[in-house]
């Protein structure tokens, strides 16, 4: 069974951290509503949501990706870039520790989960603003023992690694060839976003379905065409506070299932 850890949208979402977009008016409630069309999405899709209680004064808690990396092995319970964002991870990593083993990134490492894609036993990590040569050495270390390859990764343009590329499965990337450069990814079978949707390289890939926004019709068509089956949420709220469809979940499977990476 796949397993998809979220957490409410929180009141003061509005004061979220910005680094790459314009601070502009949020409607929390239909962020909320969003965020819930999300959760019964995965719902559909066979996964069983696990909600870690409210937050209401963490602005950013929505955003649970980035505070854990989650494995067949492992978990990490990273420490966030962003200060105000340190508080999210202690009530995270309380309910994954209900599934796997957790270790925990240190100061004055950083580290976001946003930063991190994994394909197979590599996990490729972001230098970002987020996440600092510190984490990605850290990361390194806590995984040794577990056979992962941890690879440093340049981009640019947006806030996290997964902003410009995504796993859509098979050794398959969706890629924003503005942000991030193919050759990083040796080995990975590349689809380019279209370039008039810059922010739509983010996908959520589970079982043999692909989370997709519903605000890059563009891109959603060239995915079609490659042969993946889409189920489109509208997450245009959540976007505005520098979200995306991976940002809201840690989806991985329950321990007691065969991996198959």
């Amino acid at each position: 069974m796949l397993i998809a850890v979220t957490r409410p949208v929180s009141p003061t979402l509005a004061q979220c951290e910005l680094t790459h977009l314009s601070r502009e008016p949020i409607d929390v409630t239909r962020a909320a509503a969003q965020h819930a069309d999300y959760e019964e999405l995965l719902r559909r899709l066979g996964v069983s949501v696990v909600q870690v209680p409210p937050a209401p004064e963490l602005p950013d808690a929505v955003f649970i990706e980035d505070t854990a990396v989650v494995l067949d092995e492992i978990a990490v319970s990273t420490r966030p870039g962003a200060a105000t964002r340190r508080r999210e991870t202690a009530a995270v990593a309380a309910v994954v520790a209900h599934y796997r083993t957790v270790l925990s990134v240190t100061p004055p490492a950083t580290l976001d989960g946003g930063d991190v894609l994994q394909q197979g036993r590599t996990l490729y990590v972001g230098r970002s603003t987020r996440s600092n040569a510190l984490g990605i050495e850290q990361l390194q270390t806590l995984l040794a023992p577990f056979d992962y390859l941890v690879r440093p990764v340049d981009f640019t343009g947006c806030l996290h690694l997964k902003s410009a590329v995504t796993t859509i499965g098979d050794g398959g990337i969706l890629l924003n060839p503005a942000w991030v450069s193919a050759r990083c990814f040796p080995g990975c079978q590349v689809l380019e976003i279209d370039a008039a949707e810059p922010y739509a390289a983010n996908a959520l890939r589970v079982a043999d379905t692909l989370i997709y926004p519903a605000q890059f019709p563009r891109t959603a068509e060239r995915l079609v065409r490659h042969g993946l089956a889409l189920a489109t949420v509208d997450c245009s709220e959540l976007a505005k506070a520098e979200g995306a469809v991976t940002c809201c979940s840690l989806l991985f499977r329950d321990h007691a299932e065969p991996s198959t990476n």
